[in-house]
């Protein structure tokens, strides 16, 4: 079965050739999930019905069943041109700096990752104080 990871070096077309040779179940998944996606991209909400009665039988079962009981979202996601894609990403960032540490959660800190830099020559990197932590982190001993 030719994916879109077959692209990569001859270690990577080996190792999934033995993955997809030992565990079967594998190959009709993904070509299951290969169809849901190409759904997606098409915005042809008829396919989504045949698309759940050939994923109940794959190891996408647990997934099909979630999408046949919100089909009718489903269904509005695939064929309508909104998304709300933007206010989740901008909710899962004022999460992760809720969920830091208390000792670095100071409102000094956090203003810079909520709001938008004042500085024209500011970085995002410079003024989301997560991404101005990766660094430290990458380099603490401990990661070594």
């Amino acid at each position: 079965m030719a994916t879109e990871g077959d692209a990569g070096s001859v270690k990577t077309v080996l190792i999934n050739a033995v993955i997809q040779k030992a565990v079967p179940a594998l190959i009709t998944a993904r070509a299951a999930l290969n169809r849901f996606h190409a759904m997606k991209r098409s915005k042809d909400k008829a396919r989504l019905d045949p698309w759940i009665a050939i994923a109940t039988e794959t190891k996408l079962a647990a997934f099909a069943a979630g999408v046949e009981a919100d089909s009718d979202a489903v269904a509005a996601a695939i064929s309508t041109p909104w998304s709300n894609g933007q206010v989740e990403g901008k909710v899962n960032r004022l999460k992760a700096i809720k969920r830091q540490p208390y000792g670095r959660a100071k409102i000094d800190l956090l203003k810079p990752g909520v709001m938008a830099p004042h500085d024209p020559k500011c970085t995002k990197f410079e003024a989301d104080p997560i991404l101005h932590a990766v660094p430290q982190l990458l380099t603490h001993k401990a990661l070594g």
